[in-house]
């Protein structure tokens, strides 16, 4: 979530975060660990994109904006400020999310849901499905006693009693150590289970104790569902990060971080141990992401105005073994409380300001060659001390990335078996000797992707 407040009533900003195996396990369970964020998409669009492009390209998971009923207005973080507990937002209602969980199942994906629980709104009013509300009284819901007694903004990052029990940007922060709170949370993460999610997103989690956040997710129905939980990293602050991987996933944010000084100003081959190696948390429990969509806003990390840094940046990601992959998937803004166009109707990828960038295909190619990979750990390291790269992942991969400001040919050396293969980023294909080596020429901010059981374009 991030740390800013904005006008009028105060606009909750939270910050994607990565999904957590209850089992604290790599990553998301199965072979297919990308997660595809769909960023205010609507339930419909999402439901057909899981068919035409997530399934075939190899996504493991779709992420889904939050579902509850919120407060009502055009911007993007009115999401982010529920009213209720009822699917009634402005993506879709509870008819249309239950038919994109279905339909993206069928598709072979898992659905994520954003979950905001650490607080409510920030006002008063009638929220998108029909309920009215104060900030602290949401009839047949919550009232008064279940808020946290501070009722002042967060204000001091050193102090855990501040950082947990008073209001991010002002909004009403709910008592999870409460009794009530804690079943009535449960109670809406089950609904959702019940839905076919298989699991959250915890939007906040660094405002909630994790010994909370541990008790809510003790009482669903599947204690096992699939967490990532969005805790942001500052040096010396009261509240880490790694006290929250017993329950599941933590979004690592200084991967992004570090992704966007390397790429704008620094060397790739710094990257060579890029990961735990910099002191991150474990891969089995970390998210990892080049964007989400409060980082692509407030410019700490890279988006998708950078052009080819991002683009690489997102290659990078998906080729290098460390954490669960988000691909931010949003729109175009000038505005960064702008909400999404058309109230979340996606025509068609790259219409109507929808960026789209898990279909770019530089970054949807990439999906594949993770999946082919996975298991196997880096070899066969190259660098030119500066800005050009190659590795491969054992023997089943090898990927190269030209960040240089003109073109590069040289030979590689690889531990792939002999064969011709395809660049799965130009659609040419490359030939493997019984070396394994190949000799290849990359333009300036391009890259090569090669793996096995991929000979033909």
């Amino acid at each position: 979530m991030a740390r800013r407040t904005l006008s009028g009533a105060v606009a909750l900003t939270a910050a994607a975060l990565v999904m957590t195996p209850t089992t604290a396990n790599a990553s998301p369970p199965g072979t297919k660990d990308v997660t595809a964020v769909l960023f205010e998409w609507n339930y419909a669009s999402v439901a057909r994109e899981c068919t035409s492009t997530l399934g075939p390209a190899g996504y493991g998971y779709v992420q889904v904006s939050p579902p509850a009923e919120h407060i009502q207005g055009s911007q993007w973080w009115t999401s982010y400020q529920p009213v209720s507990y009822k699917i009634a937002g402005r993506l879709g209602d509870r008819t249309a999310f239950k038919n994109m969980i279905d339909t993206c199942h069928a598709a072979g994906l898992k659905v994520v849901v954003d979950t905001v629980i650490n607080h409510m709104s920030a006002g008063s009013g009638t929220g998108t499905g029909g309920s009215t509300y104060t900030k602290y009284d949401y009839p047949g819901l919550y009232s008064y006693p279940d808020f946290d007694d501070c009722t002042s903004p967060v204000t001091n990052y050193q102090d855990r009693w501040n950082v947990q029990h008073c209001e991010l940007v002002g909004l009403a922060d709910l008592d999870t150590g409460e009794e009530y709170v804690r079943k009535t949370i449960a109670g809406y993460m089950n609904d959702l289970l019940s839905l076919g999610a298989d699991g959250f997103r915890i939007d906040a989690a660094k405002h909630i104790p994790a010994e909370d956040l541990a008790n809510i997710k003790s009482r669903l129905t599947n204690p096992s569902a699939y967490w990532k939980q969005e805790v942001i990293y500052g040096a010396n602050e009261a509240v880490q990060p790694s006290e929250y991987t017993g329950n599941g996933d933590v979004q690592e944010f200084r991967y992004a971080y570090d992704l966007k000084r390397v790429f704008n100003s620094e060397k790739l081959a710094y990257l060579t141990n890029f990961g735990e190696g910099w002191g991150y948390l474990s891969s089995s429990v970390a998210g990892v992401f080049v964007d989400n969509h409060d980082t692509e806003r407030n410019g700490s990390t890279l988006n998708y105005k950078d052009g080819a840094n991002y683009t690489l940046a997102n290659v990078f990601m998906l080729a290098w073994p460390y954490g669960a992959p988000d691909i931010n998937s949003g729109y175009e803004w000038s505005d960064a409380d702008a909400g999404p166009p058309g109230n979340g109707q996606v025509n068609a990828c790259w219409q109507d300001g929808w960026k789209c960038q898990h279909a770019w295909p530089e970054i949807k190619s990439m999906v594949a060659f993770r999946n082919a990979t996975r298991g196997q750990a880096v070899s066969d390291w190259w660098d030119d001390g500066s800005n050009a790269i190659g590795f491969g992942r054992g023997s089943k991969g090898y990927v190269a990335i030209n960040h240089e400001s003109s073109s590069l040919t040289r030979t590689y050396q690889t531990s792939l078996p002999a064969g011709t293969y395809c660049n799965v980023q130009n659609d040419t294909t490359v030939a493997v000797n019984s070396s394994g080596q190949f000799t290849a020429t990359l333009g300036s901010n391009t890259a090569l992707a090669i793996y096995v059981g991929k000979s033909t374009c």
